[in-house]
């Protein structure tokens, strides 16, 4: 194997959740957008699926969320809690040693 992919492979436990909240982020954040110009019951396929994998998220925040914030406003505060929780794992990760490391070569 090359250098490249043995990096990835090693820290496959690292790198699987990293991609994992950053796909989640840009669903959130693609969800928000979309939503700006299609009606919440829209047909649109790619606003559909935005919906479905996030739904779950958005009823964690909304649960957390104050009720003076519009419901529109919550996949970008769904969001704030996915980078919160993307920069808790890497720190946790990187504190017991876990990714990846700059070689000095």
């Amino acid at each position: 194997m090359s250098g490249g992919q043995d990096i990835w492979w090693s820290y496959w436990y690292f790198h699987l959740p990293n991609y994992a909240f950053s796909v989640l982020f840009y669903t959130l954040f693609g969800r928000f957008l979309l939503g700006l110009v299609v009606p919440p019951t829209s047909s649109n396929y790619i606003y559909r699926w935005f919906c479905r994998l996030t739904d779950w998220l958005i009823v964690l925040v909304d649960r957390i969320t104050p009720a003076m914030i519009p419901r529109a406003f919550l996949p970008p505060a769904a969001a704030f809690w996915v980078v919160v929780a993307r920069v808790v794992f890497f720190m946790a990760m990187f504190q017991a040693g876990l990714t990846p490391r700059m070689s000095a070569g």
